[in-house]
């Protein structure tokens, strides 16, 4: 199996999550991202440090990332050099697609896997270099899931 890039969780406060995650473990952060996408303001923020890096999204109601339903463990991201593929497999292998950021032009989706009661993230390997320069400048590329 190819390893995976980060796992994240859904915080209804992202700065308290940040703050115990330091206090507990040892996590450094690279500070927090107010982003949007399609009708969706959400914040996010990612270790410094990693893989596995630590993901923490704040995200409003109704969204994919609704942090009004409390926290808790969201989904594990994988890269991979084809989203469209990887879902299709993922779709085979049972793990329907719960959402997909291609229709509002960020190449990934989310597949749900009901039995472990999280998603599975397939990230474009395309968007990595940015990754890296924004959340781990100066890491290793990561492998692809379909490497």
């Amino acid at each position: 199996m190819t390893a995976f890039y980060h796992v994240c969780f859904v915080v209804p406060d992202i700065e308290l999550a940040m703050k115990d995650l330091t206090g507990t473990v040892g996590v450094e952060w690279s500070g927090i991202l107010d982003d949007k996408i399609g009708p969706w303001d959400y914040r996010v923020a990612f270790s410094r440090t990693g893989p596995p890096h630590f993901e923490l999204i704040q995200g409003p109601a109704g969204s994919p990332w609704d942090s009004t339903l409390g926290a808790r463990c969201d989904h594990i991201g994988f890269w991979t050099r084809s989203v469209e593929e990887s879902s299709q497999r993922l779709i085979e292998h049972g793990a329907p697609t719960d959402f997909s950021g291609c229709p509002y032009g960020r190449p990934y989706s989310y597949h749900r896997v009901g039995s472990v009661g999280i998603r599975l993230e397939m990230m474009d390997v395309s968007r990595q270099p940015g990754f890296l320069d924004r959340w781990d400048p100066g890491a290793e590329a990561m492998p692809a899931f379909d490497a």
